[in-house]
């Protein structure tokens, strides 16, 4: 792929507690400049201090998971009020490491019933789970009607997007849902081994350098 239909794939991401509007402003500027598909922010910077005809996707339940499912609920409803095009929801990985994932797919379910009319993109925090957790995982999101499913929050201490989980993740979902990479995707040749194995969007703060190193 060219630089320029991998850029259609990137969720241009600022995600720093202490970024400011104005770090948000360079971020829609570069993310136009570069043409990605996407800005995702933090839901304190929903909406956007300017227009763009760019996508607009926040997180949900962030960065840890461990909300509990009404909150993450009302996050979603509430981001999706604000105009949002994606929400990026955390599940509860403890759940899912305790293998309730019956838990999971409610949860999901709670944040897809409140913004119904949304991308949801499930972040598993792959690099926490085994295998079997993360198809668990992954099955709990088909399940529960979410449109993707999402590597890492990249704020995890295990680490962040795997070609090995993307490609597990790509074989359980099959051509359902779309599969993320995010978390550790710094340069071309890394992002394209993710897009090999399944990946069709990718979360990056460094888009300009994965782009120039394609």
């Amino acid at each position: 792929m060219n630089s320029e239909e991998v850029a259609k794939m990137i969720d241009h991401t600022l995600l720093a507690p202490e970024a400011t509007r104005s770090d948000i402003l360079a971020l829609i500027d570069e993310a136009e400049h570069l043409g990605t598909y996407s800005v995702c922010v933090s839901p304190n910077q929903v909406p956007l201090p300017r227009e763009t005809t760019l996508k607009v996707a926040a997180v949900c339940g962030f960065p840890s998971g461990a909300h509990t499912m009404s909150v993450k609920a009302a996050e979603a409803a509430e981001l999706a009020t604000a105009g949002v095009d994606e929400i990026d929801m955390v599940i509860n990985v403890g759940a899912v490491k305790e293998g309730n994932f019956d838990y999971t797919e409610k949860e999901i379910k709670a944040v897809r019933d409140a913004a119904p009319n949304v991308v949801l993109k499930v972040i598993i925090e792959s690099a926490a789970l085994t295998d079997d957790e993360i198809v668990g995982a992954c099955n709990a999101a088909r399940a529960a009607k979410a449109d993707f499913v999402k590597t890492s929050t990249g704020f995890h201490k295990a680490g962040g997007a795997s070609v090995r989980a993307v490609r597990l993740m790509r074989s359980t979902v099959g051509n359902e849902l779309g599969v993320k990479a995010s978390g550790g995707i710094r340069d071309g040749k890394f992002a394209s081994e993710l897009i090999e194995a399944g990946a069709t969007r990718l979360g990056l703060s460094s888009s300009k350098n994965v782009l120039d190193t394609l």
